[in-house]
């Protein structure tokens, strides 16, 4: 049961508050190497091709150029540059300098030179001969019999079907989804699309590499997964491990995008060639067309019901396309049907997928990581079907979705790249966040959607009210290991040290807190170090939602040892049994009333009495991973005579168990409301015949900024999770999955136009508004 804390469950200031508002020199960029090089990548023209022959000569001739790379000068290891956990479930169909290319955007050659205009001009000097290859965009025509293929080379690995481009598949059945069809008294069955979106980092990818004194090469890089960098990157430049160091410091955002190897492979490929400092950066343009996104999806539903709502059979079809490589291909669609397909109870439940090749930029992890997806086609049915039932749509859920003490089959059944386990829900506040959620958007004020339209309407402004629920998860289970360092100082404060990334999230801060709630001490007295691979322990990175619940977890175990270490020196010293004492406010005190401070008990331990070092560490795995449960609801107002869609008002009721710092916990909901809301509404890689993205800027590729943001509702339905640290779960990713069908309910609420594939611009709005119009 939830105790009462002293820090935990406090706004207390950011760790880093101070040095970010002051502008103090934090980020990659922001330290001065002597001797730097600037280095620029040669892309890809073509969306496929062979390169028949490279010629750099002139390149490398040119005055200040002082290396240039092509795929005959490196290693050919083929891998994936997707940082998860080793063995990756991940296609190894990567090398880090290819011969063929296979989407406009790719890698062709690296060069470093003095300054960044004369590797530019280094590039346009680099010769390409291309044989231009047949290319595919549309993954439904990839898998087809005769379809060109892309990974057609001989040494890659973990494809599921190279030949009809399928780069992964997965599937799971519970019960029998057909007699589960027949029982029903409806059947529905709907089509919903998403598209290609990018995580729009405020600070693009950037490395800087060099050589310490040690000649050991250090990469100083803003990613999510420090220890998988290094891991990867070893095994690229087929150098030991002992002679490379990762330091993450602060990052300007990543949202997935830098939880891939991008830029770290060819920076120090570039570092170990000249024998210099090298940087590496992406322009804007360049992070759109040649870094990450988010996976478009088709999925393809199929739902029967009985005539009380009571959903029998349920059954998810996806395609996906990957774009030109694999990674995170399987385990986002794993993620697809494991969340969307656990939030109803159903006795009969089949998921089917493949994520497929195909000659577009490549996909790859976003926050999320394939719910919003799933959870868009989802919760859009959920309102088709409890419209056919003549349901309310909150009635309808409530019949269906989990509860507490379910353990949902499809999760344990599809895994996440491995073997799933059990996971039982032992903290449960789906429900509050319905009825908190319900109250404050003003569902009883909801009326039925318009039965028919008329394109002469007295009300051109028409509003709306939609909601949608969501699940996701804290970690995952069995597979990620987070561990942490504390050692206590002569002043009594403490050093944490831990591998996990903080990415803007304030994951230091939490980290801060949870020591200090068991130590005992002010926050101020905890100093945090993260993300150095030669000085703190290993973390597989920010992904997964698994900061706060497998590394703060690690980092409570490390405190607990700390604190007993404290109480054993503190026992000597007072001559009072261990179980009379406790920690508080920076001293032991004893139940007498006795006390001796945390700087007298440290002194005594480094110089005085029986002399040892109090510190410890600690490692974290979990079984478990408990779902953090979400309640959305919008209200917008549509423009009927120009298609426009405005959110008036946007609630999101969230329960992530104990929130370890409130404020940071809604900052994390607002920020993934305003990604949701650029989802459903504005955002959409857009591609021409030749596979070029046309939009790739902020001019053209339109994300909601503040000036564009409605009145937004933040409710913590606190719960407490008793295998979280404190009770707390994951906050990072469950905000955004049901913003977007949330929007889509709404606007069919409005209109009774229902929208299936966002980004619901005013020219898709418009378009069926009109087609379903009578005059």
């Amino acid at each position: 049961m939830k105790q009462p804390f002293n820090v935990i469950g406090q706004n207390k200031a950011r760790v880093d508050a101070v040095k970010l508002a002051t502008g103090r020199g934090t980020f990659v960029d922001d330290i001065h190497v002597p001797g730097l090089l600037h280095a620029r990548i040669l892309h890809s023209p073509h969306p496929h091709a062979f390169i028949r022959r490279i010629e750099a000569a002139a390149a490398r001739a040119l005055p200040g150029v002082h290396a240039v790379l092509t795929h005959e000068d490196v290693p050919r290891v083929p891998h994936t540059p997707a940082g998860q956990g080793f063995p990756e479930p991940s296609p190894y169909d990567a090398v880090m300098l290819d011969h063929k290319v296979r989407f406009v955007g790719d890698r062709v050659a690296v060069v470093a030179a003095d300054t960044p205009e004369i590797a530019a001009r280094a590039l346009e000097l680099i010769a390409v001969d291309y044989e231009l290859l047949p290319f595919l965009f549309d993954p439904e025509e990839a898998m087809k019999p005769g379809a060109p293929v892309i990974h057609d080379e001989t040494d890659c690995s973990g494809v599921y079907d190279p030949k009809r481009n399928i780069a992964a598949h997965l599937s799971a059945s519970i019960g029998d989804v057909e007699a589960g069809l027949r029982e029903s008294d409806l059947v529905v069955e709907r089509e919903y699309r998403v598209q290609f979106v990018q995580q729009c980092s405020m600070e693009p990818h950037i490395t800087i590499s060099y050589l310490d004194e040690d000649d050991r090469l250090v990469v100083r890089s803003s990613t999510q997964v420090p220890f998988h960098v290094r891991r990867i990157i070893a095994n690229e430049l087929q150098i030991p491990v002992r002679r490379i160091r990762v330091i993450k410091p602060r990052i300007g955002g990543g949202f997935g995008g830098k939880q891939e190897i991008l830029l770290e492979d060819l920076c120090g490929a570039l570092t170990l060639r000249s024998r210099r400092p090298v940087r590496l950066e992406y322009t804007r343009a360049e992070e759109f067309h040649a870094a990450r996104s988010r996976h478009p999806q088709i999925a393809r539903m199929r739902c029967g019901v009985k005539r009380d709502g009571r959903i029998m059979a349920l059954e998810m079809r996806v395609l996906e396309n990957a774009g030109a490589y694999g990674t995170h291909s399987l385990t986002v669609l794993s993620v697809t049907g494991s969340r969307a397909l656990s939030l109803y109870r159903a006795p009969h439940i089949r998921f089917e997928a493949n994520a497929v090749y195909t000659n577009l930029p490549v996909a790859g992890a976003f926050r999320g990581y394939g719910a919003p997806q799933g959870f868009f086609a989802l919760e859009s049915l959920a309102d088709e079907l409890a419209e056919a039932l003549e349901m309310d749509p909150i009635a309808f859920r409530k019949v269906n979705i989990v509860r507490e003490g379910d353990s949902p089959p499809i999760a344990e059944a599809l895994g996440e790249g491995r073997e799933g386990y059990p996971q039982l829900i032992r903290s449960y506040g789906l429900e509050e966040c319905i009825s908190r959620g319900a109250a404050s958007i003003g569902w009883s004020r909801r009326t039925p959607a318009p039965a028919s339209l008329s394109v002469v309407s007295e009300r051109p402004l028409r509003r709306g009210i939609g909601m949608a629920l969501a699940m996701q998860a804290s970690g995952i289970p069995g597979v990620d290991m987070g561990a942490a360092s504390i050692k206590m100082n002569e002043d009594g404060s403490f050093n944490v040290l831990v591998g996990a990334t903080d990415l803007g999230t304030g994951a230091d801060t939490m980290f801060a807190q949870i020591a200090a709630e068991v130590l005992g001490v002010e926050v101020n007295q905890v100093l945090v170090y993260s993300s150095d691979t030669d000085m703190t322990p290993f973390d597989p990175g920010a992904y997964a939602s698994s900061t706060t619940y497998i590394s703060g977890g690690a980092v409570k175990k490390a405190a607990e040892q700390v604190r007993e270490q404290i109480l054993q020196v503190g026992s000597k010293l007072l001559e009072i049994r261990p179980e009379d004492l406790r920690c508080e406010g920076g001293w032991v005190v004893a139940t007498s009333g006795e006390k001796i401070s945390f700087a007298d008990i440290c002194l005594s331990s480094l110089y005085q009495k029986d002399q040892f070092q109090i510190m410890a560490v600690a490692s974290h795995l979990s079984y478990d991973s408990p779902p953090p449960f979400a309640a959305v609801f919008a209200e917008v107002e549509v423009d009927m005579e120009t298609g426009v869609v405005r959110v008036i008002k946007l609630v999101s009721a969230i329960d992530c168990g104990v929130a370890i710092n409130p404020q940071m916990a809604e900052g994390q909901i607002e920020g993934a409301v305003t990604q949701a809301m650029g989802y459903a509404l504005t955002e959409e890689m857009v591609h021409d015949d030749g596979g070029r993205m046309l939009n790739q800027d902020f001019k053209n590729y339109r994300i909601y900024t503040a000036a564009d943001m409605p009145e937004l509702v933040t409710i913590l339905a606190e719960t407490y999770e008793p295998t979280g640290p404190f009770g707390a779960k994951a906050i990072a990713e469950i905000p955004i999955d049901a913003p977007a069908p949330a929007i889509a309910n709404a606007i069919f609420n409005a209109t009774g136009v229902r929208m299936r594939q966002p980004p619901f611009t005013p020219e898709k709005v418009l378009r069926a508004i009109r087609e379903r119009a009578t005059i």
